[in-house]
């Protein structure tokens, strides 16, 4: 039973209960999803039963009001309810609302006014560059095939050494590969030169040296051990084997190399908008976000060293 059952009519309680199998049933929410769901409807609810001086009707809900809506957001804030709580909150306003025009039981614009909370952006977690260093040389330990070792650290010296997102990184051929720069192709089809450092160039030339297909210029980099395109998911468990080696935290993923790069560049001086050009945004407030990652590491190092941290 939901936190609305006294604050309803016997009809709105039934139509709740009706949405609830709906969203159970038919749209198969999660379980911890249904019932948070379930829960602010009914705070709504019991919300709107003080605010209207009785029990929900479907007249109370014909008379609804953005203003109603906003005021009970508004309490929801004050209740130190977050912006993603809050999303999720309307999420499951706006849900019950359109049960009921989709019943043609009642159709209402109060919802056109409403906002949805800006949820911030979440800030990317980055290794230490020593974290980094030792996921890239640990790699070979994980594995007793050669070739396949070195491929593996070919590509996490991508994702790291030139920022590559995974996708970017398997999608490369032999012809992309040049002296010291890269030709990658990424979201969108925007293609953009990425310059190689000397490590990376040498555990690509490694991996190529050991690789036992013949790989001609429009053929795809890196391989699966019968021939075929590599598949992101084996770099994703080689990540989590090192993971667990290593130590590290589960967001250490192999997009977070990418995030490590960008970090650590910048953490060196790095230009942002050189940053942007390499990382491929096509946005500079995207790359903007390591601005937030690098102050954020400084401040955890003050805390750690200074005397009164």
């Amino acid at each position: 039973m939901t936190d609305s059952a006294f604050a309803t009519d016997d009809f709105i309680r039934s139509r709740i209960d009706a949405w609830l199998r709906d969203l159970g049933s038919v749209r198969r929410l999660a379980p911890k999803t249904l019932e948070a769901y379930g829960r602010d409807l009914g705070q709504f609810m019991s919300f709107l039963a003080g605010h209207m001086g009785g029990p929900v009707t479907l007249q109370s809900l014909r008379d609804l009001r953005g203003a109603d809506i906003r005021a009970f957001m508004a309490q929801r804030r004050s209740e130190s309810l977050g912006s993603r709580s809050l999303a999720r909150v309307l999420s499951a306003l706006k849900s019950f609302f359109g049960f009921l025009e989709r019943e043609g039981i009642l159709a209402t614009e109060a919802f056109n006014v409403i906002r949805t909370p800006k949820i911030p952006r979440s800030l990317p977690k980055a290794l230490t560059v020593v974290e980094a260093k030792n996921t890239i040389a640990a790699t070979d330990e994980m594995e007793d095939r050669p070739w396949v070792a070195a491929r593996d650290m070919a590509v996490i010296s991508l994702c790291y050494g030139a920022g590559l997102r995974i996708s970017e990184a398997l999608s490369l051929s032999k012809a992309d590969l040049e002296a010291d720069t890269l030709r990658v192709t990424g979201k969108g089809g925007k293609v953009r030169m990425v310059p190689l450092i000397a490590a990376v160039r040498q555990s690509i030339d490694t991996y190529l040296g050991l690789a036992p297909f013949k790989l001609w210029p429009e053929d795809k980099l890196f391989r699966g051990v019968r021939g075929g395109v590599l598949s992101p998911r084996l770099i994703q468990m080689r990540m989590e084997q090192l993971r667990s080696a290593l130590g590290l935290p589960p967001s250490a993923t192999p997009h977070a190399l990418r995030h490590s790069f960008a970090t650590h560049l910048l953490g060196k001086g790095g230009d942002l908008r050189a940053i942007q050009e390499l990382l491929g945004h096509a946005s500079l407030s995207t790359t903007q976000i390591y601005t937030q990652v690098d102050t954020e590491h400084l401040l955890e190092s003050y805390a750690k060293a200074h005397p009164r941290g």
